[in-house]
């Protein structure tokens, strides 16, 4: 479901709607709905008896300890995909048992020619090198309510990867890292993994009585395609996962501590600007050292609150560059501290009111998040030095930023309601001088079928924006209102794929704690999509038919877009992944209404563990946004994954953009990104990324003076060593350099950086 929700925003910004609902099924990675049997009888759920461990066992990745041979054993049996339930292609053998402060999981995962194991170093949560690799899986759901389960991955050599899953709000997050331990080995007849979960890492209910848990083990198993192997037998037509993994009974006498933790870091960092582009000379900058805190407290077994003092956002990976080039609206960029992603998903609704980079450089920060019941509760505060905020229209949005301090919260309240439905209410605020904005709703998920479901949301905002910015922008310079409704239909069965959506937001309407970079739109989005299903052997292991219509108008009935698509996906050999999409389209902008006919293609491949290749190229009629013409477009965009060895890897994306008006150029933009990595071991790595950027305009095709050639290049050299997520070591060196017309690539920044944290887990 996270992979539907990823989906969604991907296919909005690029037009790929082929990938919608075929990621759905397709992605353990990304959404762990799993398959079944068109055809018989569904077999009960699998139950397992856990004992305590019968003796001490060492998390060393060799299963010699006494204690494995009398824990309690679960197989894999079912392959999911491409097989539909049916045997499993290799033999995997789990156990499971658990002490006073641990729940131990170790398997013997067999392979008829070992030497196609692919296991290479890589850091922890690095999904794209794990997903190429052999690797086992865990679900653990604690509160056995089937809608939220804990998520552990390991690979062969014992790389790490841990999520939070929550099936009701669509969302896999692989930013939330606990500490725990993994030691993997590859063997004479394939490989064995052991991992130590501390109880402390979990939150469960509390109570001496012993406790069922829902669990789920599996198994990726990549080859010409990749086999996904389960232990619990999972069903095409329900969507609900968690509804269907096995269950753990006999956990008891145990309890996760007092659960408290701090996590003090020591950040320096100094920063050198020129002081003139180009001539100016570099200025050095002050080192600026920061002593931080960060405390999380169980309060309850279900309950954790976390604060921060002078706290570490820090960010130590840059974001992935996007395409700029004639780009109407707001970049969205993903959240990645750690302070902000613990509890995540309970803040998601189907508008999206909650974005937490908004908030830039903040003094304090306090969190509450958590579930007792059948009742989860979020809630954060924070005092920050910048007013972050977007500027929308119906046909365009900038984000700006005030430097002023702001005081901002969030607070958001969920109750289970039936088997896997909830209601639930959120409210945000900002606080600054001569500004304030407040959003309150309510919302609803109703899992109406195993096959069906529905998200609704009502959002009601209140604002009132400064005068001078309030009139730079166009908005209102009194105190405005506004409001939002998001309903969403969705169904997903083995053959069949459907959605049906509609947003309305009125053209006041203002979530300054979310990322809303469209307003003024009543829009409807619908599709359907047939899927056939191949086998492991065959041509294809799925393929993907569908069409789709969107719809938007502005308040005032004006059409501003609409879109009729046809659209195909393939999955086959070499795991090849492939989508194709046309569509004809309306689109209004200054005033005329252009009629365009695109298409967009993208292909995957992974012949090997050590080699991935993908490409995504679009061509068709586009709006010279710039000049307010339409244009000819063309998107190219290859990438290249490349393993050397277990220690080295290569990623290398190009995109290019370009513009073009009866044969001639406008605007040419190219982009290019390479990430390097060499691992010196499990927990230590050197890192370095370049990000370079061209943009070539002809100014005899602009009404306004533009500047003809401009260039950039980041580079960040980053070496880390990691003892667990919150333990950790960076070292790190970033280099700015401009270039345009007039002046070659000249250095215009560099930054030093050095973080230390800690993890005190009392």
């Amino acid at each position: 479901m996270a992979c539907n929700r990823v989906m969604q925003h991907r296919t909005r910004s690029l037009g790929l709607r082929v990938a919608l609902l075929a990621g759905v099924a397709l992605c353990i990675e990304v959404d762990l709905l799993h398959g079944q049997q068109a055809e018989g009888e569904i077999p009960p759920i699998r139950r397992f008896q856990v004992t305590r461990a019968g003796s001490e066992i060492e998390i060393d990745g060799v299963m010699d300890e006494p204690a494995w041979s009398d824990a309690v054993s679960i197989d894999l049996p079912w392959e999911w995909f491409p097989g539909d339930n049916t045997p499993a292609p290799v033999a995997t053998d789990c156990r499971v048992a658990f002490d006073d402060t641990r729940l131990y999981i170790g398997c013997r995962a067999l392979d008829q020619d070992p030497a196609q194991v692919r296991a290479h170093l890589a850091d922890r949560d690095d999904l794209d090198r794990l997903l190429q690799d052999d690797h086992l899986g865990f679900l653990l759901d604690t509160f056995n309510d089937q809608r939220r389960a804990f998520q552990f991955r390991v690979n062969p050599l014992g790389v790490q990867a841990d999520a939070i899953l929550s099936t009701s709000e669509g969302f896999e997050d692989f930013s939330w890292d606990a500490i725990w331990d993994s030691k993997g080995n590859i063997t004479a007849d394939g490989y064995v993994v052991e991992i130590g979960i501390p109880f402390r890492s979990l939150r469960f209910p509390a109570g001496e009585q012993a406790q069922t848990w829902g669990f789920q083990a599996f198994r990726s198993y990549p080859r010409s395609v990749r086999h996904r192997i389960a232990s619990s037998w999972t069903d095409r037509n329900n969507t609900c996962l968690l509804c269907q993994t096995n269950k753990l009974d006999g956990l008891e006498g145990i309890a996760p501590g007092h659960n408290l933790e701090f996590d003090p870091t020591f950040t320096s960092s100094r920063t050198d600007t020129i002081a003139g582009f180009p001539d100016g000379d570099m200025d050095d900058g002050d080192i600026e050292p920061e002593l931080g805190l960060t405390a999380f407290w169980g309060v309850t077994p279900g309950l954790m609150l976390a604060g921060a003092l002078n706290p570490d956002f820090s960010q130590v990976e840059a974001d992935v560059a996007q395409l700029e080039v004639n780009a109407r609206f707001a970049l969205f960029y993903p959240e990645k501290r750690p302070f902000f992603l613990e509890g995540a998903d309970y803040f998601l609704t189907p508008i999206d009111a909650v974005f937490t980079r908004t908030v830039v450089e903040p003094l304090a920060g306090l969190k509450l998040t958590g579930k007792e019941g059948k009742n989860a509760v979020g809630v954060f505060a924070t005092q920050d030095t910048l007013n972050n905020l977007i500027m929308a229209t119906n046909q365009a949005s900038v984000p700006i930023s005030l430097d002023q301090d702001v005081t901002g919260g969030v607070v958001r309240y969920r109750r289970d309601v039936g088997g896997s439905s909830t209601v639930g209410v959120l409210y945000t605020g900002r606080l600054a001088d001569d500004y304030y904005n407040h959003a309150a709703g309510v919302d609803a998920f109703w899992q109406i079928s195993s096959a069906n479901s529905m998200r609704l949301q009502y959002l009601y905002t209140f604002s009132d924006l400064p005068d001078e910015v309030a009139e730079t922008w166009g908005q209102a310079t009194e105190a405005f209102e506004g409001d939002g409704i998001a309903v969403e239909f969705q169904h997903v069965s083995r053959n069949w794929g459907a959605w049906a959506e509609y947003l309305d937001l009125d053209p006041d309407v203002r979530a300054d704690f979310g990322f809303i970079r469209r307003v003024d739109l009543r829009e409807i989005d619908v599709g359907v999509q047939r899927v056939v299903w191949g086998s492991s052997d065959g041509w294809f292991s799925r393929l993907d038919l569908g069409v789709g219509y969107e719809r938007t108008e502005d308040h005032d009935g004006l059409l501003t877009d609409q879109s009729v698509s046809a659209f195909a996906g393939y999955s086959g050999p070499l795991q090849t992944e492939l989508g194709l999409m046309v569509s004809a389209d309306k689109e209004y902008f200054d005033g005329v209404t252009y009629d365009l006919v695109r298409g967009h293609g993208h292909i995957e491949i992974r012949p090997s563990g050590k080699l991935a290749l993908t490409l995504f190229a679009a061509l068709g009629d586009a709006i010279d946004y710039a000049n307010s013409r339409e244009a000819d477009e063309l998107q190219i965009g290859p990438g290249l994954s490349l393993a050397v060895g277990r220690h080295f890897r290569m990623d290398l994306d190009h995109s290019l953009q370009r513009l073009s008006f009866e044969g001639d150029k406008i605007v040419t933009e190219y982009l290019t990104q390479a990430r390097l990595l060499y691992h010196l071991n499990v927990r230590s790595f050197v890192r370095l990324i370049l990000q370079y950027r061209d943009v070539s305009r002809d100014p005899d095709m602009y009404e306004l003076p533009v500047e003809p050639e401009t260039e950039g290049l980041f580079s960040e050299l980053l070496f880390t060593y990691k003892v667990n997520p919150k333990t950790v070591l960076y070292l790190g060196y970033s280099d700015t350099r401009l270039g345009n017309n007039d002046a070659s690539l000249t250095q215009t920044g560099r930054t030093f950086f050095l973080k230390i944290g800690y993890a005190l887990r009392v």
